[in-house]
């Protein structure tokens, strides 16, 4: 074997032990129990919700095999993080807040695009009418609610 192949094949080794190591690296997505929803002013609401929110903003995420799969699981779990910080929709208690969920939802900024790339989530693309629903129902169900965990 000539060394070039030596040296590519060690590497491709070098790589599938790194890949396989990663594995074990236990962050991945996690679900705790629901605490409390808020209060849906209707089931419509709450069915748009699951399908374009609740991924990334309550305890009910659910994930793709491959998106266990480190590193992808790695980003999945910190956008995950990230959203049930800013809004938990299975932790919200009784407060003061803002609700900057409707505000989103008519911007188009939340679902992002990248939650349906390749067909992902095809419910979550939601139609103009959908979306001011979802808006609408938002803003009615989270009035007064506080469900973000950074104060606000």
């Amino acid at each position: 074997m000539s060394r070039r192949a030596t040296v590519l094949l060690g590497g491709a080794g070098l790589f599938v032990l790194f890949f396989v190591a990663i594995q074990f690296v236990p962050y991945r997505v996690t679900n705790p129990p629901v605490q409390q929803e808020p209060a849906w002013d209707s089931p419509t609401t709450r069915q748009l919700a699951v399908v374009a929110c609740f991924d990334c903003h309550s305890n009910e995420t659910t994930t793709y095999w491959w998106e266990d799969v480190a590193p992808l699981s790695w980003w999945i779990t910190g956008h995950v993080d990230d959203g049930r910080r800013a809004l938990d929709f299975s932790e919200c208690t009784q407060g003061r807040g803002e609700n900057e969920a409707s505000e989103t939802v008519t911007e188009g900024s939340m679902p992002p695009d990248y939650y349906t790339w390749l067909g992902l989530h095809p419910d979550a693309e939601l139609t103009a009418g959908q979306r001011r629903q979802l808006a609408a129902g938002l803003r009615a169900t989270l009035s007064g609610w506080n469900c973000g965990h950074d104060g606000g």
